[in-house]
């Protein structure tokens, strides 16, 4: 095991950091030998079958084009649940759990109305059913391939959700909601050149990107809607742009929204805002 890591640090060194090549060649050789890593750990040195080899050769060609390892699997874990990935859907994100975390710590005790704007690969809407069995939760897109993938997902963590097409700028979903969810593009297309490009060549720019010129955008839009469409004491949660988080506040505050709250995330960035109807 020890000389394949090394072949990973060495191959990989321009696109991770050590302990990071090191954790990508147990989880391919977990994969390549159907085991977990105790066995790993245990039987090692490894002796690797023409077709493992293979296999290992090919897991690191895709990561040294950049594709994310979560693609390469075909899965990521969120929240303690495993999700169907792949391109054309959001890899989700530790700080999208803190999110989660937030609307199930408001609503634990009550059967809430959910609403998850731009669903993605389902990961907010699966794992808040999954967390708030008794609550109603819908899910929209305007993703034809997100939905699929966000249903399958739901189906294969055992819970209900509904889900339908919606492109959230010119429709209005059906329904009252006691909450509104959203994880919506906030990444200015200025910010590109700062990205890494296993993102920008493999997620999807349909759920990242908005025009500098108009950062707010989906916040907006989905924040009208939800005055609409929140039930008195509703809430409304999104997941926000570090840059604009004094914008977004002040946004909602001028719409009518009352207890505005900005939160940062464990990495002490300001990442989320709730808001009260």
């Amino acid at each position: 095991m020890r000389k394949i890591e090394s072949v990973f640090v060495e191959k990989l060194a321009t696109l991770y950091c050590p302990s990071e090549a090191k954790e990508l060649a147990r989880i391919c050789l977990m994969r390549a030998f159907d085991c977990n890593l105790a066995y790993l750990l245990s039987h090692s040195p490894l002796s690797l079958s023409d077709e493992q080899q293979a296999f290992v050769d090919q897991f690191l060609c895709r990561l040294l084009k950049g594709e994310p390892v979560q693609y390469i699997e075909g899965e990521a874990v969120f929240y303690g649940l495993t999700f169907k990935v792949e391109d054309g859907v959001l890899i989700p994100r530790p700080e999208t759990a803190e999110l989660v975390d937030w609307v199930i710590n408001d609503f634990h005790d009550a059967a809430p109305a959910i609403l998850d704007v731009g669903t993605g690969s389902g990961c907010i809407a699966v794992a808040l059913a999954h967390s708030l069995p008794a609550a109603r939760v819908s899910a929209v897109d305007v993703s034809d391939k997100a939905l699929s993938i966000a249903a399958q997902n739901a189906v294969a963590n055992g819970v209900a959700v509904r889900f339908n097409k919606l492109n959230v700028l010119d429709e209005e979903p059906d329904g009252f909601f006691n909450v509104v969810v959203s994880n919506p593009p906030y990444i200015c297309e200025s910010e590109r050149s700062n990205m890494h490009h296993n993102v920008l060549d493999y997620e999807p720019a349909l759920a990242l990107f908005v025009p500098d010129n108009d950062p707010l955008l989906f916040y907006r839009r989905i924040a009208v809607m939800a005055l609409k469409h929140l039930l008195r004491g509703g809430r409304l949660y999104f997941e926000i742009n570090e840059r604009f988080g004094v914008e977004t506040v002040q946004l909602l505050t001028d719409l009518g929204f009352s207890d505005v709250s900005l939160r940062p995330d464990f990495f002490g960035k300001d990442r989320m805002v709730r808001a009260s109807r």
